[in-house]
């Protein structure tokens, strides 16, 4: 991160800058039973910042030199949020999972908490793609993109292997149970050799992928063509199209995001992405767990698989909004909504909570947040920038949690500058070189046996323990 010591500041001394925290910052609650913001404020403090509870009115006095943030978590309609901030009240803002109207000013930036930015919907940076604008877009990714992997193949194992643990509990507390005579009565298949097709390799979806290759499943990965190198150098397989990826799939769990708006058709680029003709290549029985966006499944061709048995189970997890006033609801979960009396049992219904309710990551994207909009401020350096870069402002790289999304030159360059765990790395290559080499030298299959029977252990040690280094270090996994 940029600082004092080494950039120098661009920031106006004489400004009190303002930035609007619309979101929760922590999620478990402390001792009054609210949600605990105390961490993030605590960091925010650490800072050099100043944190206010509430809005900030017109008639208050702010210290000058300093960042203000103004926490208002119960923020979400356009109707609450455009008054406060279309006439650029606010310098910056922090949310996570709130929609930024279009007419929403934010001269200085916005921060999304998470990996998609398709709710920042502020002109100021052109939008939820970041297409143009004054003000730079950033995002936290990588925070949450475990706990939304691993939320999703929860849900997966909710229904395989499909064995019924409510009937078989209720037998074996009854009494009414012979595990030598019953278990026949519940055969099950478990999920090792099914194959799971996962739409999209960033960094949820690779999440996912390494999660299933664990359980021993194949996995069929469709993404961009840059990314077919990385994907298979990683044991997975690369589908050159949606429809390969579900053909032969047991599972289908799409993380592309929404895409770019059209304003021209009102919709986004990755709407109806999953529909017939993806649905209809999978296996019979198949399991759909969109834990992405709503919009990226045809509910109409979901509809037409559970019906026919296509899709036995779908696990949804998309937004839910509810008009305080008038009880409405809206959002993307309204279509999935209209299937569940017709499909009761075959679908399970979150409204967006899988990423959304882990305490962690929100603390800790918020924090990276507050660090994102100081250097923003400051030095006018943009960290994990989406879409364009501003005139004025200069790119200061990508930032992940270790281990997950890419391997940056930052992250080599860390490793190479550990000279304990380079020289470790070093030791096991050049181990494993030496010890290959020997058996792949050897002049006969006799001589390469014998060369296994001597060797076989160390090498087996050596590759372990290489392996072990590259991933602590958060070295494994496409380059960018």
């Amino acid at each position: 991160m940029a600082n004092e010591n080494n950039m120098p500041r661009k920031d106006d001394p004489d400004k009190a800058y303002k930035v609007l925290v619309a979101d929760l910052v922590g999620l478990k609650f402390d001792s009054d039973g609210n949600p605990d913001h105390s961490a993030v404020k605590s960091y925010i403090e650490e800072t050099g910042g100043i944190f206010h509870q509430g809005l900030c009115h017109d008639d208050a006095i702010l210290e000058t030199g300093k960042i203000h943030y103004f926490y208002q978590p119960d923020l979400s309609r356009e109707e609450e949020l455009l008054p406060i901030t279309k006439d650029g009240q606010y310098d910056a803002t922090i949310v996570a999972a709130t929609f930024l109207p279009q007419a929403s000013k934010f001269v200085e930036g916005g921060v999304r908490i998470g990996a998609g930015t398709g709710n920042m919907g502020s002109t100021s940076w052109g939008g939820g793609n970041g297409d143009g604008g004054i003000a730079p877009l950033m995002n936290t990714p990588s925070f949450n993109s475990r706990a939304t992997a691993q939320m999703a193949f929860k849900a997966l194992l909710k229904v395989l292997p499909d064995i019924n643990i409510e009937a078989l509990h209720a037998r074996v507390c009854k009494g009414d149970f012979d595990t030598g005579k019953n278990l026949c009565e519940y055969p099950t298949e478990k999920v090792e050799g099914k194959t799971m097709a996962v739409i999209g390799f960033g960094n949820i979806g690779r999440e996912i992928a390494c999660l299933a290759k664990a359980f021993g499943m194949h996995v069929s990965v469709y993404a961009r063509p840059h990314h077919k190198e990385w994907i298979e150098s990683e044991g997975f397989t690369y589908a050159s199209s949606l429809k390969d990826a579900a053909t032969g799939a047991d599972v289908l769990s799409p993380h592309t995001g929404l895409g770019a708006y059209n304003t021209e058709t009102g919709k986004f680029a990755n709407d109806s992405i999953i529909n017939n003709d993806v649905l209809n290549a999978m296996n019979d029985g198949a399991i759909l767990i969109n834990y992405d966006r709503g919009e990226v499944v045809n509910t109409g061709a979901l509809d037409a698989a559970l019906s026919s048995g296509k899709i036995r189970h779908a696990a949804i997890d998309a937004d839910l909004f509810k008009d305080a006033d008038t009880g409405e609801l809206s959002g993307p979960m309204i279509p999935y909504l209209a299937l569940q009396d017709k499909h009761a049992g075959k679908l399970e219904l979150l409204p967006h909570a899988a990423a959304n309710t882990e305490h962690v990551s929100r603390v800790e994207g918020a924090k990276q947040a507050v660090d994102q909009i100081i250097s923003c401020i400051r030095y006018k350096h943009v960290m994990n920038l989406k879409g364009d870069l501003p005139q004025g402002y200069s790119d200061a790289g990508s930032f992940t949690v270790n281990g997950v999304g890419k391997v940056t030159s930052n992250k080599l360059a860390k490793a190479a500058n550990n000279k304990d765990t380079l020289a470790m790395i070093y030791k096991q290559v050049q181990n494993l070189n030496s010890l290959w080499q020997d058996i792949a030298e050897a002049p006969t299959q006799e001589e390469r046996n014998k060369s296994i029977e001597k060797n076989g252990i160390e090498l087996v040690k050596s590759s372990n323990t290489y392996i072990s280094l590259i991933e602590k270090m958060g070295l494994k996994g496409p380059y960018g």
